[in-house]
């Protein structure tokens, strides 16, 4: 029965958050925000120590979802997504900040991978008809968010880009 108990603690932690969809004729984007509780439950029951978690439910997570529609190559690349909010750019933090913090802090190496996986790539091509995603952090904020990303396309990236935009993010709360 006991090892049962994270799954139930991330269940009753769960909330009904919509995820923000946009659509082209060539790829489905889908944001969704996490609330701390979420994702502090989905660590918790991997083992992660205290101050890891205290670091990490102080974010805004967003999972990204993305799917290749096209008959081409489609190129992800973070550096390429912009963020703001209030009229202020929201720094989203490379994952080689997050390995730098988590080294500093003493977390294990087994944390950091675990940790690492479940963000999405710094850059990855989508092969047509491929899905795949991840997680992105962001800086807090109670303010919506935009969020402005450009895609590469062909083999080598000689394609037409496409861009995509939205000014319907959020950073998700738990609930009181």
């Amino acid at each position: 029965m006991l090892s049962f108990v994270p799954v139930l603690v991330l269940i009753a932690n769960m909330q009904v958050v919509q995820p923000v969809i946009i659509n082209t004729p060539e790829l489905d984007v889908e944001l969704t925000p996490r609330t701390p509780n979420q994702m502090g439950s989905f660590y918790e029951a991997r083992g992660f120590p205290k101050s890891m978690l205290d670091v990490l439910k102080k974010q805004c997570y967003v999972t990204i979802g993305i799917r290749n529609k096209s008959n081409q190559k489609i190129w992800l690349e973070l550096a390429n997504w912009k963020f703001s909010s209030a009229g202020k750019s929201l720094k989203r933090e490379h994952r080689n900040y997050w390995k730098k913090r988590w080294q500093e802090m003493d977390i294990p190496l087994s944390k950091q991978s675990t940790f690492r996986w479940t963000l999405i790539p710094e850059t990855l091509d989508y092969l047509p008809g491929e899905e795949e995603g991840g997680n992105i952090l962001l800086p807090f904020t109670k303010d919506h968010i935009s969020v402005h990303a450009t895609f590469a396309t062909g083999d080598i990236k000689q394609g037409k880009a496409i861009t995509i935009s939205t000014d319907k993010l959020f950073c998700a709360e738990d609930a009181p």
